[in-house]
């Protein structure tokens, strides 16, 4: 099974070798790197430059935001099952791809996603927040349920079937891909339960009230272009989960 991992930049030079070396890291051979990058402007070509024998393909040059760069990613991917990592991220260790391949053939599923920790900008081995997803059962988005985007591996095939993400949202295409892949076609669903990706705090829904607001709409907004029905207080769960996050030894996939 071949691999495709997606990984976006801009401006990423701070943190982009660590995605990068995480990836060439892996102990699983058949993988394809592809790195989209909207024209930096600081030393990030140059980083990825360096690793450039390790990387399938490096396009650099303005776009309509991430979830374009994204969707650039995905049409560029010839993997069997497609990842995204995102520039701030970088796998826990050396076997994420390989695990993840056992799991999505052992369940013979059709996507799978894992657990994901939040460290701290600077000292990653700091963990603040821990997203531990559980298992999933249908239903659970209407409880405000969502697996973490760096964790989920998709097959390529089903980007074909049921689309890409919204370039309509700015915040929560991210969200409004996986609602409509799990909840509303009911794809497979496998379960790793280990963490396989740390992301590196102040994700842009997270970073202000007015930000978090603005997210609350669009994850309603999801909804409603899936032609879909939120539960009375899915909306309400969905970022009550993320604060309950912090706490030790919770369990929650929101």
């Amino acid at each position: 099974m071949k691999v495709s991992i997606i990984t976006i930049t801009y401006n990423s030079a701070e943190t982009i070798e660590d995605t990068i070396r995480s990836v060439i890291s892996q102990d699983y051979s058949n993988v394809e790197y592809i790195i989209v990058d909207g024209a930096s402007k600081d030393k990030t070509l140059e980083i990825v430059e360096r690793y450039r024998s390790h990387i399938s393909k490096i396009v650099s040059e303005r776009d309509k935001g991430i979830y374009d760069a994204m969707n650039k990613g995905v049409a560029m991917a010839t993997g069997d099952v497609i990842g995204i990592l995102n520039s701030d991220d970088f796998y826990a260790d050396s076997h994420v791809i390989s695990d993840i391949v056992k799991t999505m053939a052992s369940a013979k599923s059709d996507a799978c996603y894992a657990d994901l920790v939040y460290v701290d900008r600077l000292e990653t081995t700091k963990v603040i927040r821990a997203w531990k997803s559980g298992e999933y059962r249908h239903g659970h988005f209407l409880k405000g349920w969502m697996p973490p985007h760096p964790t989920f591996f998709v097959k390529h095939s089903l980007y074909k079937a049921h689309g890409l993400y919204s370039l309509e949202l700015k915040s929560a295409a991210d969200y409004e891909l996986m609602l409509r892949f799990i909840h509303k076609h009911g794809i497979s669903l496998s379960y790793l339960p280990r963490v396989i990706t740390k992301m590196r705090a102040g994700g842009q829904s997270n970073i202000t009230i007015k930000n978090r607001w603005r997210a609350n709409k669009e994850d309603r907004l999801a909804w409603k272009m899936n032609g879909l029905q939120p539960g009375f207080l899915t909306l309400i769960r969905k970022p009550l989960s993320k604060l309950l996050q912090y706490l030790p030894g919770h369990n929650h996939g929101g």
